[in-house]
């Protein structure tokens, strides 16, 4: 008889899905870091956060955190009061976390292709975290997720074309170098989600 590894329904525990928050969150807003300092786009919510601090001077965190807030209307209505509980945690840990970040680490030398796509597979990475603890980081990853659990349209795939949007739409902050390699970084974190994140491939 064959080995077969059939997918078994796993519960996360508190302190997994508290873990999970944190080691998920603290390598996003590390990309994030990355992103500022090499002076490069994202796509989503945190797209949107990062025009506003280039061109109005705010807090990155201080406008990631607002920009998120109109849609945990939708997380409660068509995702849950865990999902969205978790997520608003998440999108506020990710606003404090880029902050403090600069408090505790100083980098003198950076290329700023190498630290742009660096920073998107760390974020990748702490982006399957999340969706694997039934979190995001509000805005397009709720709207994403919404859309892979009801309409099959993967998650990786949609944010890819909004990210992509967002990006070349930023063409007036960024140099056209800077712009390419942030397409390409924004392309490679949603391959990254897209790869890891298929409904069916991972229960818990």
């Amino acid at each position: 008889m064959d080995n077969v590894l059939t997918p078994t329904t796993l519960t996360h525990t508190w302190l997994e899905d508290a873990l999970a928050l944190l080691f998920g969150t603290l390598m996003i807003s590390f990309g994030v870091v990355l992103f500022r300092q090499s002076g490069a786009l994202t796509g989503g919510t945190a797209g949107l956060a990062f025009l506003i601090h280039y061109t109005m001077h705010i807090s990155f965190g201080v406008a990631f955190f607002v920009i998120n807030l109109p849609f945990y209307w939708l997380s409660v209505r068509r995702m849950g009061a865990q999902f969205t509980l978790k997520t608003f945690c998440a999108v506020a840990m990710v606003s404090l976390f880029s902050d403090l970040h600069g408090r505790f680490i100083h980098i003198d030398q950076l290329n700023p292709f190498y630290a742009t796509l660096f920073a998107n597979i760390m974020m990748g990475v702490g982006f399957v975290v999340l969706f694997r603890h039934k979190a995001s980081l509000g805005g397009m990853n709720i709207l994403a997720l919404y859309l892979q659990e009801k309409s099959g349209i993967r998650a990786g795939k949609f944010q890819m074309v909004v990210d992509a949007c967002i990006v070349t739409a930023s063409l007036f902050v960024v140099s056209l170098p800077m712009l390419v390699v942030s397409v390409a970084g924004a392309t490679l974190l949603n391959l990254i989600i897209a790869m890891n994140h298929r409904p069916g491939r991972y229960v818990g």
